[in-house]
């Protein structure tokens, strides 16, 4: 149970095994985060790496001094994240660790723990009958989240206890949404609370927002420098299950609360973040689409006090925010042209495009003398780790990484074309080593999801280089609906989702497939989520492909509209259900024209897309007698999380592209046997 100073691995993982045998990549270590301390002296990460078992992953906190090797703070079995420091330099964190000085601890739910600077055992702090979630301090103030079953907060223990003795697991709901991405929503809803960090445990704990109800599911926060103020998201719910987000400011010691950001065309969200100085505040504003209003998100900064602000740098949309130490400046990380560099938006000036490689940049944490932004750096072949950028020049140093980066199998290239309408496509191919003339490699396209989104990132999910070492190119295209090239792009491929996505798709895959590298005739296409729709699609107005991925897929988009966590959202670009673009952008309706090979994969517990369309699929394709195969996750959600079963997915698509593309007999993966 005690902290451990360990240091980090030194050294690459081999390529050939981290990428070749899927259990040796799942043991990578992955850096996910990276926080500054007030003082600027040093930074600290959370680290998720495979548990003993090998059956699951754990996050700890490692400690990356500016100058020197990292080493490991925090070590328990249930993991530890959401670390901020304290004034001081403490750091709080929430973790599901059991308490020592507790006899009876109870169930294990999240609490808030405390490590101190000087070093020693941490200690718990708070804990809350529906466990602590996000955690923001200043001064002595911390305010974090809870979840909290409707009523007084202080019966809340009980009612919790009459549930579980009584066997009830049953949810009444009065509103929507019900459901999100991967988790049921209630019977408890989150607040804020506010507290003064004692010297052992929080004190003066007080609820911020009794009457919250729904408002603060799936939101943001942030506290003023001074501790007095808390700036957080507030979902406004509208007729017909619509909804809207707005951002309001609670008086942390009186907990009154007024609306700062309101409009009923946007939704007001993170990420957030308030100037040092106390006086502004920089989000994002996102337009509320609709039939023939596309999506749009822009960097927003209001004043605090009179809640006056403006747009700034509208072609770049915010992925990371935070300030200058001297408030006179903005810095935000955005997709760009396959990338996601660092932008300076200054208050009464231009943007500027800070970082000038090809990398792509989360987890900002500017220094207080100014001169340096830490931040995560990394790219579809480079790994996360900590980096160094010199703000004024823009030029970057790594730092030593808690966590080894692995070497990549192969090359990375770019790759360019014009759609038939004039646009410019671009994208990214991998290379397997020995690729040439001689020897072309096999093709796979790879499709994004979203449809909003870019492939600029390292995806330890959907990892194309395990397909190059295997020997595959992949090329992972930007097409229409791509984050990064600007608002026409988005507007050529809204509500025209399979014929203009398709159009884009091809003209990019006919420049790759010209290379004399590649094997024009063994070529496949793979894609979740947006991408699986568009593998659906591909599959019924195309034979140019002998194998087709499918995974967390949409099939028949009316049955889809009603059952995704997010229906609201859905049918303000398509409609109600039974509309025109139903029917027009269906896949299910080209089901006759699927000749070609299909692996349909879904996980039970996805629910952006339920699993109701993988099963439709599934069953469609075999009455029609299409050669397919279905590997279903019954305890993943729309990713697949759990190493077994991320070691059984690459296992079972690589099987499969073997037999179709490569014409190797098929073998049933010894995972799935």
């Amino acid at each position: 149970m005690g902290e451990c100073r360990r240091s980090a691995p030194r050294g690459r993982f081999d390529r050939v095994s981290a990428f070749n045998d899927i259990r040796d990549y799942v043991a990578i270590p992955r850096v996910l985060s990276l926080r500054l301390s007030p003082d600027g002296s040093r930074l600290i990460s959370t680290v998720q790496s495979l548990n003993p078992d090998g059956k699951s992953f754990g996050t700890a906190l490692w400690a990356v001094p500016l100058d020197g090797e990292p080493y490991r703070l925090t070590r328990s079995a249930k993991g530890e994240s959401a670390a901020v420091f304290t004034d001081a330099g403490d750091v709080l964190f929430t973790s599901a660790r059991p308490d020592p000085t507790v006899k009876d601890a109870g169930e294990e739910v999240p609490a808030l723990w405390l490590l101190p600077r000087a070093g020693g055992e941490a200690r718990q702090v708070a804990t809350r009958p529906g466990g602590i979630a996000g955690v923001r301090t200043a001064g002595d103030v911390v305010v974090f989240v809870s979840d909290v079953l409707d009523g007084e907060e202080s019966a809340d223990e009980e009612k919790r206890k009459a549930r579980k003795e009584a066997g009830i697991s049953a949810i009444l709901h009065e509103g929507y949404p019900v459901r999100y991405w991967d988790h049921d929503l209630g019977p408890g809803r989150p607040r804020l609370f506010a507290a003064r960090l004692g010297a052992d445990r929080l004190e003066d704990v007080r609820d911020l927002t009794p009457d919250a109800g729904d408002a603060l599911r799936e939101g943001g926060f942030e506290l003023t420098p001074d501790g007095t103020t808390v700036i957080t998201t507030w979902r406004v719910g509208l007729p017909r299950g619509e909804s809207r987000t707005e951002l309001v400011a609670i008086d942390v010691a009186s907990g009154e609360r007024r609306v700062l950001l309101s409009d009923e065309a946007y939704d007001f969200t993170g990420p957030l973040a308030v100037s040092p100085d106390g006086t502004r505040l920089a989000c994002s504003r996102d337009r509320l689409t609709g039939l023939d209003v596309s999506a749009r998100s822009e960097l927003w900064i209001a004043d605090l006090a009179t809640g006056e602000g403006r747009a700034y740098a509208p072609d770049l949309w915010p992925s990371d925010v935070d300030w200058a130490p001297d408030s006179s400046a903005v810095y935000i990380a955005a997709d760009h042209q396959g990338r996601r560099p660092v932008f300076r938006v200054p208050l009464d000036g231009e943007p500027a495009r800070i970082t000038q490689d090809d990398a792509s940049y989360l987890g900002l944490n500017p220094s207080p003398d100014g001169r340096w932004i830490y931040a995560l750096r990394s790219a579809v072949n480079l790994a996360p780790a900590p980096a160094r950028i010199d703000a004024a020049t823009g030029e970057v140093a790594d730092l030593l990484s808690p966590a080894p980066r692995p070497e990549v199998p192969g090359t990375l290239t770019e790759v360019t074309a014009t759609a038939d309408d004039g646009t410019a496509i671009r994208g990214w191919l991998a290379l397997p080593e020995g690729a040439s003339a001689a020897s072309p490699a096999p093709f796979v396209l790879f499709i994004h999801g979203g449809p909003l989104g870019s492939w600029n990132d390292w995806q330890w999910r959907w990892q194309s280089w395990i397909l190059a070492q295997h020997g595959y190119a992949v090329l992972m295209p930007d097409p229409c609906m791509s984050t990064g090239y600007g608002q026409d792009m988005i507007d050529r491929g809204w509500g025209d989702w399979g014929p203009r996505t398709q159009a884009d798709l091809d003209a990019i895959v006919d420049a790759a497939l010209a290379r004399d590298d590649i094997d024009s005739e063994r070529i496949a296409a793979m894609g979740g989520s947006f991408g699986g729709y568009m593998a659906n699609w591909l599959a019924g107005h195309t034979d140019r492909y002998r194998a087709i991925v499918t995974h967390a897929s949409l099939w028949n988009l009316d049955q889809f509209a009603g059952t995704t966590d997010a229906a609201m959202y859905w049918q303000r670009e398509f409609g109600l259900p039974g509309g025109e673009r139903y029917s027009l952008l269906s896949p299910h309706n080209a089901l006759d024209q699927i000749t070609t090979p299909m692996l349909v994969i879904h996980g039970d517990k996805d629910y952006r897309v339920p699993i109701g369309e993988a099963l439709r699929l599934w069953w469609d394709l075999r009455r029609t007698e299409v050669d397919a195969k279905f590997l279903y996750f019954p305890d993943e959600n729309h990713w697949i999380l759990k190493p077994g079963n991320i070691v059984a997915w690459y296992e079972t698509v690589l099987a499969f592209l073997g037999q179709h593309v490569l014409g190797q007999e098929w073998k049933r993966p010894d995972s799935v046997a």
